[in-house]
């Protein structure tokens, strides 16, 4: 649970709010300044640019760019706009980077794209179930043409796992190019950040234990950063009376985490790396944030012990 702590020195600037429902979720934008008409504007010029990403990302509409290149798969290469082909550019990588634990694409059939391999656990064995159908690496672009090809009749993408992350980055984007120096745009929790609170002090959260909510085991300064927690979704496979918590992606067993929170300068990494964090577990994921420039994170266990990586 994240929550934006508010300084209790007062100026004449104010943080003005507006939450909205959009892409199934609230997004509360918040605005610094003294003048309730500029700031109302501001907000609304920010929920606006939020409700484009939702349409622009969204596969309701029949028309819509994601459902064309996914009509196509094995067919033919789609032509996108550079914003659609830069965001697809970076969920390969974050792909690549995080060995395809991330991954956008999933299979249109998993019925036709299961087997089976059995892991002997001591006594047990458990059956671990992996979808071949769905790989990033069977996504094909082309910058100079600036198309996305999927060479599976199969394969679909879908941007549930950074929409929110890269529609608060924009909404960010669009308040900045306004004015606004100072704000928070708040996606159900996970936050963007830039400048600082009315009184010059840093933006910061509380962060705690999801089974102990009102007992915050970390506050963390979050100013010109973004923050993203995926909590414990708690699949498991129950194989003679024992319990393994499992991957949902890949099947495999991981640590017992309880909660992960990433730090980065945007929030559609910190989104994007959130899970991928959880599924490696705690010595795979702080490896992998210890690696990364500006990029930090937060682990809790289901003992309550808190690990943090190198920088924060």
């Amino acid at each position: 649970m994240l929550a934006v702590q508010k300084s209790l020195i007062g100026n004449s600037l104010t943080i003005f709010r507006r939450t909205a429902r959009l892409m199934g979720d609230n997004f509360e934008i918040s605005v610094v300044s003294n003048d309730p008409l500029w700031a109302g504007d501001r907000i609304e010029m920010a929920i606006n640019e939020i409700a484009r990403v939702e349409k622009l990302l969204s596969t309701f509409s029949d028309d819509s760019i994601i459902n064309q290149i996914n009509r196509n798969a094995g067919i033919k290469p789609v032509k996108v706009s550079a914003e659609i082909f830069n965001l697809i550019n970076r969920c390969l990588q974050i792909a690549e980077l995080t060995d395809g634990v991330f991954d956008i694409t999933y299979s249109a059939s998993d019925k036709n794209c299961m087997r089976d391999i059995n892991i002997e656990t001591g006594s047990d064995t458990l059956t671990k179930i992996v979808t071949t159908c769905s790989n990033y690496k069977k996504i094909e672009i082309n910058a100079a043409a600036c198309t996305v090809f999927l060479n599976e009749k199969d394969l679909r993408i879908g941007f549930g796992a950074v929409s929110k992350g890269y529609a608060a980055d924009r909404a960010k984007y669009a308040l900045q190019m306004a004015g606004v120096s100072n704000g928070v745009v708040n996606t159900g929790g996970d936050l963007i950040t830039w400048g600082s609170q009315p009184d010059m002090t840093p933006w910061t959260v509380a962060t705690a234990d999801p089974e102990q909510q009102m007992k915050p085991y970390a506050n963390v300064d979050i100013s010109n950063m973004a923050i993203a927690t995926s909590g414990n979704t708690e699949k498991y496979a129950s194989l003679t009376g024992a319990a393994y918590n499992v991957d949902p992606k890949n099947g495999f067993l991981v640590s017992d985490i309880t909660s992960v929170s990433v730090l980065s300068p945007t929030a559609e990494f910190a989104d994007a790396m959130a899970t991928p964090v959880m599924a490696m577990g705690v010595n795979g994921g702080l490896y992998l944030i210890n690696k990364l420039n500006q990029v930090g994170c937060i682990i809790v266990d289901d003992r309550q012990r808190v690990y943090t990586s190198k920088d924060i």
